[in-house]
C-alpha cells in the first residue's frame, strides 16, 4: 500500500537549489536574505538550508514588495515584520473572543 507523504506547510523540504529553482533566482540570493535575516531556512544534520513552504511563499512576498511596490530589503523587512505582527495579534484576538463566548456560556449556565 503506497501512501500519500504530507508535509507541514512549516516543515523544511527543499534544499536551496529547488528553492532557488521554484523561485526563479540564484542560490546567492537566498543566502543574501537570510544574512538580512529576511529568511530563516531550517538545517539538516549536514548543516544544508533547507526551506519550508512558508519560506517560499515569504520570499515571493519580498520579491512582491521589492519589485512590484518598489521597496528595497529594508522597506520589505519593516513591512514583513509588521505583517507578522498583525498576524500575531489578530491570533490573539481570536482567542480572546473564544474565551470571552466560553466565558458568556458559563455565566448563563
Amino acid at each position: 500500500m503506497t501512501g500519500k507523504v504530507e508535509f507541514s506547510y512549516e516543515e523544511p523540504v527543499f534544499v536551496i537549489s529547488v528553492a532557488a529553482k521554484v523561485l526563479g533566482l540564484r542560490t546567492q540570493t537566498l543566502r543574501y536574505y537570510e544574512s538580512l535575516g529576511l529568511l530563516s531556512p531550517g538545517r539538516t544534520e549536514g548543516n544544508q538550508r533547507v526551506y519550508s513552504n512558508s519560506d517560499i511563499d515569504r520570499v515571493r512576498r519580498i520579491r512582491n514588495l521589492t519589485d512590484d511596490l518598489g521597496l528595497n530589503l529594508a522597506g520589505a523587512e519593516v513591512v514583513m515584520n509588521l505583517l507578522e505582527k498583525i498576524e500575531d495579534l489578530e491570533n490573539q484576538l481570536n482567542k480572546t473572543l473564544q474565551e470571552n463566548l466560553r466565558l458568556k456560556d458559563l455565566l448563563s449556565s
